[in-house]
């Protein structure tokens, strides 16, 4: 930790304290949303904000002009601009692990080899020499010019890791469907669940499927299990078909043909079966899940080609640059990191969720629920001192209008208030009409109705203005004032991507600042992988299970009676 200065505790500066007096202020003097828009014709110019593809609308947030001045004020109380800067130049700011952060380091231009050299590491430089090889791969793939062992082209690509190595290509692929150009599906394993792979495996031919296998370690647990899964499936297929004849010379040749690697443990690699030329590494300066711009969405350059990777590139570092270099009061990346402090340290809000317009988008939650949680789930600072406020919120979502019919009562009228980003784009892929209706307009209705009724609700007196029996206006009453963020695109392109991935891990940033934690290290999972490991075996050794707590022991015992 050596360098790296203590974190500053929020809660003791002045700015904290100005915010907490704003805050009373504002509960006691009946803070409205529908009164803010109505005593401020200024409101929605004033926060709003454009940023390349994507536009910002702020104005239905629990915020006034004050509110913004102290939230940016306490963000420079915590030193939000210096650890900025530190963590662009490679800095160790992941102290629990020693470590510079630089994943965006992966999107910078070429233009830029030389400007950044971290421990003796010429970085952008490192990171075009695999990507240059990751776009050659990737267009002998989509090509035709890579076949399999009966030299016949890849179709189908299955892509296998876990956490980070998983959720954002998987994310990625479903968001940027349209794009697929090659005629190549892909496929992605995750769990350890053998129905996992069944299932991603069924209906695949052995002859023509190409198996990535995504692991920086070669040693994570589940993506090792599927990926000896996998390799007996393709071996067993090829020789049912007659293919191959079974011997080690021609199944060492299907493998070598049919795997590839993205890792850097290339002895483990090149152990399994796998040309070591046809792995491609990353760096300990990534974290798995910010890592789906590096190696790791390998699956998506065979999918979309490089031309379409190279544009989602561009949008992480334009967001990257904007985020760099816009001060503090108009840079909405900050705000929204520094409002989403505002909701957790001060309305107590515990939850935000993300309700993304746009069915390509439909694992965007799921995404993000592994970028902020695991980044911003501590209970300890980065100098090892307990936190002195509440951290992190638990995202979640579904896309609309899904969404509606399933969860939306609780935001509109439970008892707790969940801030929420909804994110839609002018334009589909898809145009259609239902006889003269246009069917995305009548989605984008949806959209924005849900945020005018939750900034503004309902009275008793509209409600019995509709002519509602009198005992059931308290049911059809909405208050109003639930926060929520717009964010409208153009459309769904690779560089609006980019632009919306690097948000969020921003915004993580800025929140993980102010509450003074480590953000890019993740030790609560590895407590539950070392029992797995000790609680395994006990399933046949009675050794192995007399050390298990009582309760372990019981299950344990009922899975023997009831394992057939």
């Amino acid at each position: 930790m050596a360098g790296v200065p203590a974190p500053i505790d929020a809660t003791q500066t002045p700015e904290w304290q100005a915010l907490q007096a704003h805050h009373d202020k504002l509960v006691a003097s009946g803070f409205s949303l529908k009164k803010s828009f109505a005593n401020d014709p200024q409101r929605v110019r004033k926060l709003s904000f454009d940023l390349d593809d994507l536009h910002f609308d702020l104005s239905k947030n629990l915020v006034d002009d004050e509110t913004l001045k102290l939230l940016v004020k306490l963000g420079r109380a915590v030193g939000l601009e210096e650890r900025r800067s530190a963590m662009f130049a490679g800095e160790h700011i992941n102290t629990t692990e020693d470590r510079a952060v630089l994943h965006t380091a992966l999107r910078r231009p070429e233009a830029e080899k030389g400007s950044l050299v971290v421990d003796g590491q010429d970085v952008v430089a490192d990171v075009h020499e695999v990507l240059d090889r990751m776009y050659a791969f990737a267009e002998r793939v989509r090509s035709g010019e890579w076949k399999g062992v009966t030299g016949k082209r890849i179709t189908d690509v299955v892509s296998i890791g876990i956490g980070g190595s998983d959720l954002g290509p998987v994310m990625v692929y479903e968001a940027l469907r349209p794009y697929a150009d090659a005629g190549i599906s892909v496929r992605y394993v995750s769990n350890i669940d053998p129905n996992d792979m069944a299932e991603k495996v069924r209906g695949l031919d052995p002859q023509t499927t190409l198996v990535i296998v995504v692991s920086k370690t070669f040693t994570t647990l589940e993506t090792l299990t599927n990926a000896r899964e996998a390799k007996a499936w393709m071996l067993e297929g090829l020789r049912a078909s007659g293919a191959i004849d079974g011997s080690p010379e021609q199944e060492a040749e299907a493998i070598a043909k049919h795997f590839v690697a993205v890792s850097t443990a290339l002895d483990k690699v090149a152990e399994f079966g796998i040309d070591p030329q046809n792995a491609f590494g990353f760096w300990n300066w990534v974290g798995g899940r910010y890592s789906v711009d590096a190696a790791v969405g390998l699956s998506l350059i065979v999918a979309f080609g490089p031309e379409r990777f190279r544009e989602f590139l561009v949008g992480f570092n334009d967001l990257d640059r904007y985020f760099c270099e816009t001060p503090l009061e108009q840079n909405v990346v900050a705000l929204m990191g520094l409002v989403n402090v505002w909701y957790v340290n001060f309305f107590g809000a515990e939850s935000h969720a993300v309700l993304p317009y746009d069915q390509y988008l439909h694992r965007f939650p799921a995404y993000l629920q592994q970028l902020t949680m695991e980044s911003n789930g501590k209970g300890v600072r980065w100098d090892g001192s307990p936190v002195t406020s509440d951290t992190g919120e638990i995202f979640w979502g579904e896309p609309g209008t899904n969404g509606q019919h399933a969860f939306y009562q609780l935001i509109h009228q439970g008892t707790r208030m969940i801030p929420a980003d909804f994110i839609a784009f002018a334009n589909t892929p898809n145009p259609t009409k239902d006889g003269d209706q246009d069917v995305h307009e009548l989605f984008l209705g949806n959209f924005l109705a849900q945020t005018k009724a939750l900034a503004f609700g309902k009275t008793a007196e509209e409600v019995r203005a509709e002519g509602t029996p009198e005992e059931i206006v308290p049911a059809r009453c909405f208050t109003g004032n639930r926060p929520t963020t717009s964010i409208f695109g153009e459309a769904l392109t690779p560089h609006a991507l980019g632009e919306l991935i690097a948000l969020y891990e921003h915004i993580t940033f800025v929140e993980g600042t102010v509450w003074g934690i480590d953000s890019f290290d993740q030790w609560g999972v590895e407590l539950g992988k070392q029992l797995a490991k000790q609680i395994t075996p006990a399933f046949h050794d009675d050794e192995a299970l007399q050390g298990q707590d009582a309760s372990t022991k019981a299950l344990i015992a009922y899975y023997r009676a009831h394992r057939k």
